[in-house]
């Protein structure tokens, strides 16, 4: 009997934490992670210095062995000149693009593929937009596991090189990422090789609720009242907002904690979510003809589009969506004032949260992390 097992995000089904899953056989939704025993007390940290840091509140076995190449523990920029600017109280910029493969991607892959290893797979598939396939190309190889990645074409050079550069086959397809999901599980259901997209299995976001953890321990247990995130597949802000909730519920944070206001940004040539929460609605409806640069964002029918909804709702937040001019100059204007090397998808963030503040939506006396989720060197080619 393991230490946690899974459940239906949606019904009441469940499932064993030591076998290979997908989504839930029911009803087609994701599973989550949930725990048997007791939650570990803060004291349970190790003295790792990447995300591992927080075995003890991962599903994931001996943390001494987990596939790993360093990811987590990136910094958060305090950036008094933008939040000035913008007119808040305070501002920081989590910079996950000094990840492993430049991006966010890597602390869901490390747990999936450690998960993965462990349960003895012959071989691994995603769809990518760009930063998962890169993320699961290098941690295929350091676990010494076969990859195939579908790419769009249009997924800028340098991530589809970084993809080829670990090894892994790269197939391209013609359209978006949903038209590579449709091949990559085609792919999976023919070759035994397991799918890894995104919240069709249930790890990816454990790996992914690290930054909660961090961010909350950075901050001295506390955290910020409100959380820009660029939302592509959703999956970091669907861990995040799973990780206050274990950490209110189980001591690491105060009772009484109040939690951050989740906040959607995505770009207006590809928003469902947006769209979907301007309705009131608890789903989302896939986008038509989905374009943006900022190509992390490029998702038109995310898996886990009513979980997401459901974090903006439960933690009062809020959903915008901005135009592609406004990402280009959110992105330099973030580096410049910053010296980060800020992907679309942060410039996103960046020119979400100055429009809300603008117009009411962000008080004065707001303090906001805005997540930088990759490395623009990935776009520069």
């Amino acid at each position: 009997m393991t230490a946690w097992h899974l459940e239906c995000s949606a019904c009441d089904s469940r499932a064993p934490g030591d076998a290979l899953a997908t989504v839930c056989p029911r009803c087609g939704q994701p599973w989550l992670v949930r725990y048997d025993s007791a939650y570990p007390s803060r004291d349970a940290l190790n003295a790792r210095w990447d995300m591992w840091r927080y075995s003890a509140v991962l599903p994931l076995g001996d943390w001494k062995h987990p596939v790993s190449l360093g990811e987590g523990l990136t910094p958060m920029h305090d950036a008094p000149a933008l939040a000035r600017e913008i007119g808040v109280a305070r501002l920081w910029i989590k910079d996950e693009g000094l990840n492993p493969t430049g991006s966010f991607k890597a602390r869901g892959m490390s747990a999936a593929v450690t998960r993965a290893r462990a349960l003895g797979v012959p071989g691994l598939v995603t769809p990518t937009a760009g930063n998962a396939g890169a993320a699961l190309a290098a941690y295929g190889a350091a676990a010494g596991i076969p990859v195939v990645v579908y790419a769009p074409s249009s997924t800028p050079a340098p991530i589809l090189e970084t993809i080829r550069v670990f090894g892994a086959e790269l197939r391209l397809v013609d359209g978006h990422i949903g038209d590579a999901g449709k091949q990559a599980r085609a792919f999976a259901a023919e070759s035994g090789f397991f799918d890894v997209s995104t919240l069709r299995e249930p790890y990816r976001i454990e790996g992914k609720k690290t930054m909660g953890y961090e961010l909350a321990e950075q901050m001295g247990w506390r955290l910020p009242t409100h959380i820009i995130y660029p939302t592509g597949g959703g999956t970091g802000l669907i861990g995040m907002w799973k990780a206050f909730a274990e950490m209110r519920d189980g001591g690491w944070l105060a009772t009484d904690v109040a939690m951050p206001k989740m906040i959607v940004a995505q770009a207006d040539g590809c928003a469902p979510i947006v769209r979907a929460f301007d309705a009131g609605l608890d789903r989302a409806t896939p986008w038509e003809n989905p374009t943006t640069h900022a190509s992390g964002l490029r998702v038109p029918g995310p898996l886990g589009d009513r979980l997401i909804l459901r974090a903006v709702k439960e933690s009062g937040g809020d959903a915008l969506a901005v135009s592609e001019d406004a990402i280009r100059a959110a992105t330099a204007r973030l580096s410049r004032a910053t010296g980060i090397d800020a992907a679309p998808e942060g410039g996103c963030a960046l020119a979400v949260v100055t429009e809300l503040a603008r117009v009411g939506r962000v008080g004065r006396d707001a303090e906001v992390l805005v997540f930088n989720t990759g490395s623009g060197a990935s776009y520069r080619f």
